[in-house]
């Protein structure tokens, strides 16, 4: 773990570890404690919540989302199957996925599929994203901390018991039967000095910076730009052209969204990389700061392309960037057992698998994207993958599960994060009703009751 960190995260001391006698005022004890409010932390406390437990979610923003709304990354990727011929799209992914993007639809929040290359996506409008999270957690039960940030664990020995949590009013204690760690980063697990790796021997996927532009006069765009969400050649050549000239423009393959609005389009377009060449690590405060604000210039350069280049977007502005840079990858956890890139490209199915999955690898840490499709199939992520190799009370949602590099460039994306959350709600139901260990449960019995659920498996 430490060879691969940067030279600065070396300088940071992460693990803070405290006893169960903590002198720390105690807030509340639960059954369940959620830490992060993105798609798998919603999942597993709207489904934890629902069982009839005591659940409480906290999350460091003051809404729901995670990079879905922080990051604007807005889309819900991996429902669909990708295709060389099929002509509509073919979902295969429900469970949880399926209950949040109904609630869309009927918010007025979510567009048709779009076609993306082999396969199809949704985009969402991230002020609904939010409040459907806030309905289906409310509805649930469950209490929300908004504004707090764990800033350290309570343990005994391996036993995760609880967390310290910080806000403005100050710092207390939360003590936990059971934690779903779905900060994305792992940042519970880490903070009781579990074993985590940073992707490929350190080398992880480019943040990003997705941005709306307004005013655009979208009939003319698509027919100009065409149905599919990936730029065609035609616009890579001129991305190309405009860089060779000098202009901030380092990814010349481009992706495009419809949005609910119809003068509207959502773009995700720009690559960051530290000014000096070097990959930036958004666990480090310094590369995160420095991402966001080379992505905000490249949003710029980006928008000036547009106006100057693409009919119908004469009249182009932003509207706005994410509230923080896209976060594709941070640390992975080392798990009971990890998914690996065979599982992926071999399409590997498993009578412990708790998620299909469909969506390509999609690798974001070179000069452009790599996609490496799986064609009218789907692989399915073993529940292990999302249990610590030797903590207990403590299980992860989201893209930081145990998984090899390019396995998790396939594995992280929403619709996956949603059922994540889901699977590890229930395994900590059963966890609970039958004192017993996460790494005691059999996948089979949380893949059964996903199923019972809703979940296609």
């Amino acid at each position: 773990m430490e060879e691969h960190l940067t030279p600065r995260l070396k300088d940071w001391h992460l693990e803070a570890t405290y006893a169960p006698s903590v002198d720390l005022p105690v807030l509340t004890q639960v059954d369940i404690l959620v830490v992060g409010a993105g798609p798998a932390g919603v999942a597993a406390a709207t489904v934890a919540g629902e069982s009839g437990l005591d659940v409480l979610v906290i999350e460091k923003y003051g809404f729901a989302g995670g990079a879905a709304v922080a990051g604007l990354s807005g889309t819900i990727c991996g429902m669909y199957l990708a295709s060389d011929t099929a002509t509509e799209p073919e979902q295969i992914v429900y469970g949880f996925t399926e209950r949040f993007r109904k609630n869309l639809v009927e918010r007025a929040g979510l567009t048709p599929p779009q076609i993306y290359g082999k396969t199809w996506t949704s985009a969402h409008d991230p002020l609904k994203w939010s409040e459907t999270a806030d309905d289906l957690l409310q509805d649930a039960g469950v209490r929300i901390m908004y504004h707090a940030a764990v800033t350290g664990v309570i343990k005994d020995g391996d036993d995760y018991q609880g967390v310290v949590v910080e806000s403005n009013a100050g710092r207390v204690v939360i003590h936990a039967k059971r934690i779903i760690d779905a900060s994305g980063d792992g940042a519970v697990l880490a903070r009781g000095g579990h074993p985590y790796r940073f992707g490929d021997e350190g080398q992880i996927q480019n943040p990003t910076m997705f941005f709306r532009l307004g005013g655009v006069h979208t009939d003319e765009f698509w027919n100009y730009y065409g149905a599919d969400t990936i730029c065609p050649q035609k616009v890579t050549d001129k991305l190309t052209a405009e860089r060779d000239s000098g202009a901030d423009l380092p990814r010349n393959k481009i992706w495009v969204f419809r949005t609910m609005q119809d003068d509207e389009i959502l773009v995700n377009a720009t690559r960051l990389i530290g000014s000096d060449g070097r990959m930036l690590n958004v666990i480090d405060p310094e590369d995160f700061t420095e991402a966001e604000i080379l992505g905000r210039k490249q949003v710029r350069a980006y928008a000036k392309f547009f106006q100057e280049n693409l009919p119908g977007c004469e009249q182009v502005h932003v509207l706005n960037t994410g509230v923080e840079a896209g976060v594709r990858q941070t640390r992975t956890i080392v798990g009971a057992e990890t998914l690996t890139s065979d599982d992926v490209v071999s399409a590997r199915k498993r009578p412990d698998g708790i998620c299909r999955v469909p969506w390509p690898i999609e690798l974001h840490d070179g000069e452009k994207p790599k996609l490496h499709w799986l064609i009218d199939d789907y692989y399915e992520v073993p529940y292990l993958a999302l249990v610590p190799a030797e903590a207990e009370n403590i299980i992860m949602a989201g893209r930081c599960l145990s998984a090899e590099h390019r396995a998790l460039a396939s594995a992280r994306v929403t619709a996956q994060c949603f059922e994540y959350g889901h699977a590890a709600a229930v395994a900590s139901i059963i966890s609970l009703q039958d004192n017993i260990r996460y790494r005691e449960i059999p996948g089979e019995s949380v893949r059964h009751k996903m199923k019972e659920n809703g979940s296609h498996l």
